[in-house]
């Protein structure tokens, strides 16, 4: 197949992929995302997709920002590909355009969460040469 790759510069844009964005967080609501959107773009939040013809099958956000345990780093956030286009080398492709990206973006790291019970992500990640390196924390207020 395929496929082409562009990096969505609008928040209309990105707004567009609440269809695949909703398979990683089905409870998500178009106004919820929307505004999110808003509040993420201005501190450094980017999307990449990737499109068969015109239609995106796959899409996720990453942010650029500096951590001191890390340095300089890409975060990779909410990669999805359509069920309809798992196993076809399609994450591999969004990844490798991600560390092309992290590296123009002279970072010194790659990172990511994913979520506990997603063990075809870990797979993945672990295959894609990413380390479990801690836990991720959180609690809702």
């Amino acid at each position: 197949m395929n496929y082409t790759i562009k990096k969505l510069t609008s928040v209309e844009e990105m707004e567009e992929m609440i269809s695949l964005i909703k398979g990683l967080t089905p409870d998500l609501s178009p106004q919820s995302y929307k505004k999110m959107l808003r509040e993420m773009v201005p501190h450094n939040y980017h999307q990449v997709a990737v499109f068969e013809g015109k239609k995106a099958i796959a899409v996720s956000g990453y942010w650029l920002a500096t951590k001191i345990y890390c340095g300089k780093y890409l975060e990779v956030d909410n990669l999805v590909v359509h069920t309809d286009h798992r196993s076809k080398n399609i994450g591999k492709i969004l990844m490798d355009w991600m560390l092309n990206e992290a590296r123009e973006s002279n970072c010194q790291t790659i990172l990511l969460d994913a979520y506990v019970e997603n063990f075809k992500a870990h797979k993945f990640y672990y295959r894609e040469g990413f380390i479990a390196r801690g836990f991720h924390y959180l609690k809702k207020i």
